[in-house]
């Protein structure tokens, strides 16, 4: 089994950054997808960034339209743990952020779709005020 430790999400005003970690655990395969989703209240959980498995030095990341430019995805393979770098954090960012963790490879279309995860953390609350 696969546990995800998330860490790093707090009360912040809008400009603000904040750090994500997603510390990975137990009997992890060779090759694991990772990603980052978000789930505000009364709405649906939406993809925020997502970092391919790779058994070499090279991956790849994608973002979602409204963080690309403000979020940034990394991994520490040495640390087993996946970043999340928020800056400029808006009131919209506002949400619980979870880790998710896929095994094997994917694509950039691909890692968007929740239903690619089969390991999750649980959850750290950011809220962004105004």
């Amino acid at each position: 089994q696969v546990q995800l430790v998330e860490s790093g999400g707090g009360l912040v005003q809008a400009g603000d950054s904040l750090r994500l970690a997603c510390v990975v655990s137990g009997r992890t395969p060779a090759v694991m997808s990772m990603g980052w989703f978000r789930q505000a209240p009364g709405k649906e959980r939406e993809f925020v960034s997502g970092i391919t498995g790779s058994e070499g030095f090279r991956s790849s990341t994608g973002y979602r339209d409204s963080v690309k430019d403000r979020f940034t995805i990394s991994r520490d393979k040495d640390k087993n743990t996946v970043y999340l770098q928020m800056n400029e954090l808006k009131p919209e960012d506002t949400a619980v952020y979870y880790c998710a963790a896929a095994p094997g490879y994917t694509t950039n279309r691909s890692m968007r779709d929740w239903r690619l995860y089969q390991y999750w953390g649980q959850g750290t609350q950011v809220t962004v005020s105004s």
